[in-house]
């Protein structure tokens, strides 16, 4: 690796983290010039390997405007081997302050396909030579106007009372089905959208739903119909009976508002809720596996 260049960008170089074409064209991701623009991408915080004078590897990490936390790496794209990939990462992770987070994105059903796999494994072997460990994945959903089951008529749905009632019922729920942006809610704004769901979604009860089972609350679902698309933010269940059509009155609210798509987040090993999103009409768009620091050196 001795021809190898691993440096950071400076201001005006931005067409160069393009010059790698893109190895995964088919995922939705913001690009890398608009994030520049819009301030989440900086040319100090985006790292590129060269060996003689081409981009055979790339990291970018993400911070918007405002945010409290540290910056993730969003974007790592290699075309060389795992070593070459780990020499960028330990570089940056110096260079930053240490090494943080990594969201690396996916198309969905990444395992199965023999052409993604290709262009995957080189990263997230990078990834671990640098230090990094493998947390956990979360995959994004998508309903775009498939027709939603029918009601059994056993449930009855309404706004909460006020945000009490919903922080309340918040508490009494161990482990939320839905959790769509807790990553970006954690980095931006310190928030743990499973506990303090209001402090991310503002404090305003008019786009949650209760479920109500003869009267008594079983589950609560908290929508956002006007953030960049309308998603299911929050789903938690006190019975799980109710999670086929908590999900689909959820749907319906977002959809008597003008939505055409809706969003929803749910970590991989909850296999129940994924097909009960499945069956609401909801399909994979993407994965994103989680990396950190071991405990302690984040």
């Amino acid at each position: 690796m001795t021809d190898l260049v691993i440096r950071p960008l400076v201001a005006g170089e931005e067409n160069l983290f393009d010059s790698m074409p893109d190895p995964l064209p088919q995922l939705r991701q913001v690009g890398y010039a608009d994030g520049i623009a819009g301030g989440g991408y900086r040319p100090e915080t985006t790292w590129v390997a060269l060996r003689a004078g081409r981009v055979v590897g790339r990291a970018a990490w993400l911070l918007p405007p405002g945010a409290v936390g540290a910056p993730w790496l969003e974007r790592f794209d290699l075309d060389a081997e795992p070593e070459v990939g780990a020499e960028l990462l330990r570089a940056a992770h110096e260079a930053l302050g240490g090494p943080g987070r990594y969201y690396a994105a996916l198309p969905a059903h990444w395992r199965r396909r023999a052409e993604v796999l290709a262009v995957v494994r080189a990263p997230m072997a990078a990834a671990r030579l640098a230090g990094l460990v493998e947390q956990g994945e979360r995959l994004r959903c998508s309903w775009a106007g498939t027709p939603l089951p029918a009601s059994s008529g056993r449930y009855d749905f309404r706004q909460p009372a006020d945000t009490a009632e919903i922080s309340a019922l918040v508490a009494r729920i161990a482990e939320p089905d839905v959790l769509t942006g807790v990553e970006i809610a954690r980095a931006v704004a310190g928030v743990d959208l499973a506990t303090d769901p209001l402090a991310w979604l503002g404090d305003t009860a008019e786009e949650w739903r209760i479920a109500l089972d003869a009267g008594e609350p079983v589950g609560l679902v908290g929508t956002a119909g006007d953030a960049c698309y309308p998603l299911l933010a929050y789903l938690g269940l006190l019975d799980e009976a109710a999670r086929p059509e908590l999900l689909a009155e959820a749907v319906r609210v977002l959809a008597a508002g003008g939505a055409r798509e809706v969003i929803a987040d749910v970590d991989a090993h909850r296999v129940a809720v994924l097909a009960e999103l499945e069956r609401t009409g909801f399909r994979q768009l993407r994965s994103r596996v989680a990396f950190a620091p071991p405990d302690g050196q984040e």
